[in-house]
């Protein structure tokens, strides 16, 4: 099966999108955080599909996987 998440420049920007749309996989994400269900994202954009939805959740967490974080403030040593 082919992947379902694309990035290309000439579509939004290079945002990485869901094949075939141009719904990018961040307002998928946010819909998901502010409640919505798999289910309403579906109903909320009737080209998309299940499998897009969870790809996009997957991309997410492949990104994070790879990403790697330094804190913003380090601790001090007690004197």
């Amino acid at each position: 099966m082919e992947y379902p998440i694309v990035i290309n420049p000439k579509i939004l920007g290079g945002k990485p999108v869901i094949r075939g749309t141009r719904i990018p996989v961040s307002l998928i994400l946010n819909l998901l955080a502010h409640g919505y269900t798999v289910e309403r994202v579906l109903k909320a954009y009737p080209n998309l599909t299940k499998h897009g939805v969870l790809a996009a959740i997957r991309y997410a967490q492949q990104r994070l996987d790879r990403e790697l974080a330094w804190p913003l403030v380090t601790a001090r040593s007690p004197h």
